[in-house]
């Protein structure tokens, strides 16, 4: 006859017991439902026209041409047999895998592109080099996000941030006549949004949340007044801000499809590519982001060791600003021109959900903003070359992807234990 303790009958029924989540399989046969709805039942005939290069690329490809219906057919039953099989996985408390995801998400998008595109051409090449241009802020805003929630403050004040970024680097800019002036300015009108944040929630320990609220609110209204009562006096002198010209990176701007989208581009999208990398190594090898990820985690272990907590948290909160700050900053210096009222239309908000969508990670936040951007500009491909799916539907696009990615593909996540708690030495 064997015994056992009891710590080692809970650790045996632990290991017996199986976890099932049944999340993925039901986003999967979601999808798969709107997809048969829109892709089957009410398909489309004629031949869908990718074009994956432009006439002035050296390398030429040629175009892919996909007769719609059978297209959409085949890949609806991919999106099926996805499912079933992640179903599989889960009924025998396995964990669905990423690259699952991502094929799922590459079909269900090929299949959408082929039934929008019936009897149209799509180009590749724009369409990929406008998600990259309008991922730019959001990118920058996630980036600036997650250092400032890894740090233990939740920055909800990415949109205040970002339109403070836009004014002040197009008005400076504007009056120097110099981008890289404006480029500064930028940063400066971040980090001093940032140091708003910090003060009231870390020295005077109110609500974050409420602080980013009414930051965003001040901004707007700050913004709105000095444009209509400064900038619109005299728009020559101070809203005619200087773009930064293209540059493309010899060899590398001649790649098909990438070349073009990547490397024929602005100073500030190359500096946005060393940022996503600097953000990363810093956070995950060098001692400033283990520190950064302890107060983040357990502020008092932290205080223990001899980590100052909350001037931690005040300067990286501040680094954080500016790094938004870059975002506000492309929209006026390296994509639309002129400042305009709140002209960043709630990209701090989807930067944000970036950052939850992305674990708050500086690579999967890139990569959220860049899924959020490439929905953005789908809406403008798709109207402009003359697709039958309703305006309406398009224009509600990117905020669907963005619920949807939030809400139904993260699956569980945890984010900072003490994002969003003030510390108190005792």
């Amino acid at each position: 006859m064997t015994t056992t303790t009891a710590p080692e009958s809970i650790s045996a029924s632990l290991e017996s017991a199986t976890i099932k989540s049944w999340k993925a399989p039901i986003a999967y046969a979601i999808f798969t439902l709107i997809a048969i709805l829109l892709f089957v039942v009410n398909g489309r005939d004629g031949v869908s026209r990718f074009r994956l290069s432009n006439e002035a690329d050296v390398i030429q490809l040629a175009p892919i041409d996909n007769p719609t219906r059978l297209t959409c057919i085949l890949l609806v039953v991919l999106l099926i047999a996805i499912t079933v099989y992640a179903t599989w996985l889960s009924s025998r408390a396995k964990r669905v895998p990423l690259w699952l995801t991502i094929l799922f998400a590459v079909a269900f998008m090929w299949a959408f592109l082929t039934w929008a595109a019936a009897g149209e051409t799509i180009p590749i090449t724009g369409l990929l080099l406008g998600t990259v241009a309008l991922s730019a802020p959001l990118i920058f805003g996630s980036l600036g996000g997650v250092i400032s929630e890894r740090v233990g403050v939740v920055n909800v004040a990415i949109e205040g941030q970002l339109l403070a970024g836009a004014f002040l680097s197009a008005f400076v800019a504007s009056v120097t006549g110099n981008p890289w002036a404006g480029l500064v300015a930028a940063m400066v009108a971040g980090v001093l949004v940032s140091f708003m944040l910090a003060v009231f929630s870390i020295r005077y320990i109110v609500d974050q949340v409420i602080v980013g609220v009414v930051l965003n609110v001040l901004v707007a209204g700050l913004t709105s007044f000095l444009y209509s009562t400064v900038l619109t006096s005299n728009t020559p002198l101070f809203n005619s801000p200087p773009r930064f010209p293209r540059i493309s990176i010899p060899i590398l701007s001649e790649i098909p499809i990438l070349g073009p989208v990547l490397f024929r581009q602005t100073v500030i999208i190359y500096i946005m590519y060393i940022a996503v990398f600097v953000v990363w190594w810093g956070l995950f090898r060098t001692k400033w982001g283990l520190r950064l990820r302890a107060v983040g985690e357990h502020p008092q272990a932290a205080d223990t060791v001899g980590i100052r907590v909350n001037p931690t948290r005040f300067w990286n909160v501040a680094i954080a600003g500016a790094i938004a700050g870059f975002g506000g900053a492309y929209f006026t210096l390296g994509s639309v021109g002129g400042f305009t009222k709140e002209m960043t239309a709630g990209a701090g908000f989807i930067a944000l959900a970036a950052v939850i969508f992305g674990r708050w990670d500086p690579i999967r936040a890139t990569l959220a903003a860049l899924l959020f951007g490439f929905a953005t500009n789908l809406q403008n491909v798709l109207g402009a070359i003359g697709s039958g799916v309703p305006s309406e539907f398009l224009l509600m696009l990117p905020y669907v992807v963005t619920i949807f990615a939030v809400a139904g593909l993260v699956g569980y996540v945890r984010g900072p234990a003490a994002s969003g708690k003030p510390y108190i030495k005792a």
